[in-house]
């Protein structure tokens, strides 16, 4: 996977979403363990699968972290798929909704423009700087980063 792609891919993480059968897109699924401090949750298009009182899935599509979301959707035909058995066991095709985002992803790396080799070194150095600084004098580096937002007011009475 070439360099661009790699950075790409951090900031447009593909999934296969869901819609409901009102057309709305499900918060995540939260799972009953029991007692405890932390309740177990997934937004993974196979946890909405009906059951335990768990929202039911009418649609997949392509998903991305960026915010968008595939104009295709693929409906589950529930007719077919085994309701009593967990909806990542099912044999369902998947091709559709990863081919959308594989197509997103195309059109923001073709839209994307690479930077001069200088200045990739020069923004590689300041990050190494940085990193540097946030161990040595992390007070420094807290004040500073609010520094380039504050107005300055040279010149006025």
């Amino acid at each position: 996977m070439d360099r661009v792609l790699k950075a790409l891919r951090a900031a447009h993480e593909g999934m296969v979403g869901v819609l409901l059968a009102d057309g709305t897109e499900p918060g995540p699924v939260y799972f009953d363990v029991g007692s405890g401090p932390n309740m177990p949750s997934s937004c993974e298009w196979h946890a909405y699968d009906g059951r335990r009182g768990r929202p039911r899935a009418a649609v997949l599509r392509g998903t991305c972290s960026c915010g968008w979301r595939g104009a295709a959707e693929y409906p589950l035909d529930w007719a077919i798929l085994p309701g009593d058995q967990p909806l990542r066991e099912a044999d369902v095709d998947l091709s559709g909704p990863i081919a959308d985002y594989e197509a997103h992803l195309s059109v923001i790396r073709d839209g994307s423009v690479p930077l001069p080799a200088e200045l990739t070194e020069l923004l590689a150095e300041l990050v190494r700087r940085l990193d540097v600084l946030v161990v040595e004098e992390p007070l420094v580096v807290l004040t500073r980063a609010r520094w380039p937002t504050r107005p300055r007011l040279t010149g006025s009475k």
